[in-house]
């Protein structure tokens, strides 16, 4: 089956069997908890829902399937998955190569949290294949990559960073939240595992929040399975069931946010008042080769750099009517939101600076709106 059919379909198979309802939508399991018939046998391998419920497997079950993947498990938030796999993976004196730009929860996990526990970060311009293979330690387990990354759309070679990784015994985790399984598969890039925020492009509709790791190797599925049922970290039945329904449209939203991002990079590419556009989509775009070497599509993320200094540029924001000055993305409403004071303001200053997120900088979530209504509201906005 394509895309779109195993979108719809994987995981929600009416049960048609003698005693089965031949639910078309996979039911919202809210049972805590399961009757068995036998004392050592859960029925339908279900016992207690942190450890597992049907609806929660029937998502993982069609992420398994968009990603190409065997195995995928579903979080309370994207946050919590990222800290149960390194929880998972990583051990005391352990050494993680990261991308320098980051999504800022992220990098604050690292930095703020996980460093007290003994692990060592580096963070390197993974633009730069050689960069990241001169940052290899002895101890290093881990190749932390998003592409393209946030808020500065930067790409890195999957391809190549992954395979310098298994050489040397390494895990390779591509956080694909931006991209989304429609627009690229970084498992078939040779990565170890992928991150998805569910907040975002799978649940599509501003009204989840929610995580999820995707991979095939069956061992480390067993030790990060057993540490998100220890810990508890699992998304709710509802949610599961919100996500699982924001995916059924995901190929269609993904289309119409391509298309309206593009659109929008392109005006803003010739406004007076930008200094310069990220996005893949671009010709101008310094990774455009890479961009269609291993992306499907440039998504619906764009960030741009303001003429104007940070007290202009704020002022500018707050004039946006169709655009929500919120946090967040990949809803189906349209998000402009200022890097440096919201997404990541717990990145030190000088560190936002050097990597290029200045006061001028702002990012937008392009939503699916008429085209005509989100350049008009540009045009206002920036008048």
């Amino acid at each position: 089956m394509r895309f779109a059919t195993r979108a719809v379909h994987v995981g929600e198979e009416p049960n048609l069997k003698e005693g089965g309802a031949g639910d078309v939508v996979v039911p919202v399991h809210v049972s805590s908890t399961f009757a068995r018939a036998e004392v050592k046998r859960p029925t339908g391998g279900y016992e207690y829902s942190r450890t597992s419920n049907p609806t929660r497997r029937a998502l993982e079950e069609k992420l398994a399937s968009l990603e190409g993947a065997k195995h995928a498990l579903a979080f309370s938030s994207g946050m919590a998955a990222e800290a149960t796999l390194c929880l998972s993976l990583l051990k005391k004196g352990d050494h993680v190569i990261a991308f320098d730009d980051l999504y800022g929860g992220t990098r604050r996990l690292f930095t703020e949290t996980l460093l007290k526990f003994g692990l060592d970060f580096d963070f390197v311009d993974a633009r730069r294949t050689s960069a990241v293979e001169a940052a290899i330690r002895k101890n290093t387990r881990m190749v932390w990559l998003e592409s393209p990354t946030n808020p500065l759309l930067k790409l890195c070679d999957i391809r190549g960073i992954a395979k310098i990784a298994k050489e040397k015994g390494m895990v390779t985790v591509v956080d694909n939240t931006f991209a989304s399984p429609y627009f690229q598969n970084p498992l078939e890039l040779g990565a170890d595992v992928v991150v998805h925020s569910a907040t975002k492009y799978l649940g599509g509709h501003s009204d989840v929040v929610g995580g999820a790791l995707v991979l095939s190797d069956d061992d480390v599925h067993k030790k990060v399975r057993f540490n998100q049922n220890s810990v508890g970290a699992v998304l709710s039945p509802f949610d599961c069931f919100l996500v699982s329904r924001g995916i059924k449209t995901l190929e269609l939203r993904m289309e119409r946010h391509a298309y309206n991002a593009q659109r929008i990079a392109e005006y803003l590419e010739g406004h007076s008042k930008v200094k310069g556009v990220n996005f893949p989509g671009l010709r101008s775009f310094p990774q455009r080769s890479l961009a269609t070497r291993q992306m499907r599509g440039p998504g619906g993320v764009l960030s741009f750099v303001f003429m104007e200094g940070a007290r202009e540029t704020e002022r500018t924001l707050r004039k946006f009517k169709v655009f929500s000055l919120a946090e967040s993305l990949g809803g189906v409403e349209s998000l402009v939101e200022h890097p440096a004071s919201m997404t990541h303001a717990s990145v030190p200053r000088t560190e936002r600076e050097k990597l290029g997120i200045s006061d001028s900088l702002v990012r937008l979530s392009v939503g699916i709106e008429d085209i005509e209504d989100l350049l008009s509201d540009l045009e206002r906005a920036l008048g």
